[in-house]
């Protein structure tokens, strides 16, 4: 999730970063066009995507009961509902059980991410026609086969467990199947991208919460994680990881992307990364944009700490001066380009954020728009069976990696 600064999506919007002011903005790229040949393409292809949290949005509009709203009519404010994620095929969707790492120091962190979870099961539960829960990759294929879209859950940051594995454990069994180590703040065992470093990597708890996700079969997630906590995970970890919406540093200089010794790593690895859809990781022009972004929301916290509208303003001035281009489709594909020519095509996936970013690419508007990626990757001369690996095939085997560590671990006795 991109809410390093938690303002509200409309907020964001307000200022002025859903749009380039006019004469500023290089004339636009020709659309792309989605062929037939590309759309049977992808149609053919189990799409996977790592990272949506529209289980937040939902929160935002309508409490954690989200009463009042019907997925199965279009909803303008989101990037989801159940009509494009149909148009766009989506096969298998991890939800994200995000909430903010200030619930941590309130309190609140385990509660709330409980009610996250109980969101998207209850998505399942209200839509049986269109979702069911999925814990293995056994079961996103027999979903998938059914003609519904399998879901799963990942909890966006180790701040939800509170220092316990017993939590980690209890997560598991409500059926997260990955973790996020870190989000925006950096843990007593693992440090954010976006923070100062409190472990230097991970701490021995740190190693202790990788081998525990691994015993369990659940994917250790290494977004948000700074470098040096991605190669000590890398390091302790028995099973295939995965970046679950994340870019590559190379093409966008932001800490939110991963390093190409990392990527070369997760091929050892047998890892994903799964390539973010949010401008500000997308962009050269976005990277450098958002390179202040967590800094000056941290500064403007500790200067109003008490009068929201006061921080608000004063972000929303910040916003109108640090504002870029949106970038298009193209750029997404780059990612995927650079990933491939790194790691190799076993190690690039797709994990949008939708939902949970303010500004998009050109033409990536939302779930429908996938196809988009299928027919850039086509001509760029990706073969249909490389395409699809990017599009699922990669996750389900790391995914597939991960389960059969789980099970060794089990038959060794530990």
């Amino acid at each position: 999730m991109y809410r390093l600064f938690f303002a509200p999506l409309s907020l964001v919007a307000a200022v002025g970063l859903l749009r380039t002011p006019a004469g500023d903005t290089p004339a636009a790229p020709k659309a792309v066009v989605v062929t037939e040949q590309a759309l049977a393409i992808h149609n053919e292809a189990l799409l996977i995507d790592g990272h949506n949290d529209l289980p937040w949005e939902l929160r935002q509009n309508d409490a954690p009961g989200f009463k009042g709203i019907d997925l199965t009519k279009p909803q303008k404010k989101f990037h989801t509902d159940i009509p494009r994620l149909k148009k766009g095929n989506v096969g298998a969707q991890f939800w994200s059980a995000w909430v903010p790492s200030s619930t941590a120091k309130k309190g609140t962190a385990v509660k709330m991410t409980l009610e996250q979870i109980d969101v998207i099961h209850e998505l399942a539960r209200r839509y049986p026609d269109t979702f069911e829960m999925a814990y293995g990759t056994e079961d996103i294929l027999r979903v998938r086969k059914s003609g519904k879209i399998a879901s799963l859950i990942g909890i966006e940051g180790g701040h939800a467990i509170d220092n316990s594995l017993a939590l980690l454990r209890d997560y598991y069994k409500l059926g997260a199947r990955y973790m996020t180590l870190t989000h925006s703040d950096s843990l007593d065992w693992a440090d954010s991208c976006s923070d100062a470093p409190k472990a230097n990597g991970l701490t021995p708890f740190g190693v202790d919460v990788v081998h525990e996700m691994n015993r369990l079969g659940m994917l250790v997630d290494l977004s948000h994680v700074s470098p040096a906590t991605m190669k000590a995970a890398l390091k302790a970890t028995k099973a295939p990881v995965i970046f679950s919406h994340s870019s590559a540093f190379a093409v966008a200089d932001h800490a939110r992307n991963v390093p190409d010794d990392v990527l070369k790593l997760v091929k050892e690895n047998g890892g994903v990364v799964m390539v973010n859809f949010y401008s500000g990781f997308l962009t050269p022009e976005g990277a450098r944009a958002m390179k202040l972004m967590f800094e000056k929301d941290r500064e403007l916290k500790k200067q109003f700490p008490n009068d929201e509208a006061k921080y608000r303003e004063a972000y929303r001035e910040w916003a109108k001066d640090n504002d870029y281009p949106a970038g298009d489709v193209r750029n997404i594909v780059d990612h995927i380009d650079h990933i491939v020519k790194v790691a190799g095509i076993d190690c690039a996936g797709i994990g949008s954020d939708f939902d949970g970013v303010p500004k998009l690419p050109a033409q990536m508007s939302d779930v429908s728009c996938y196809p988009l990626i299928t027919q850039l990757m086509l001509d760029r001369g990706y073969t249909k069976e490389q395409i699809h690996k990017v599009l699922g095939g990669n996750l389900m085997r790391a995914f597939a990696g991960a389960e059969k560590v789980s099970r060794d671990w089990a038959k060794g006795g530990q």
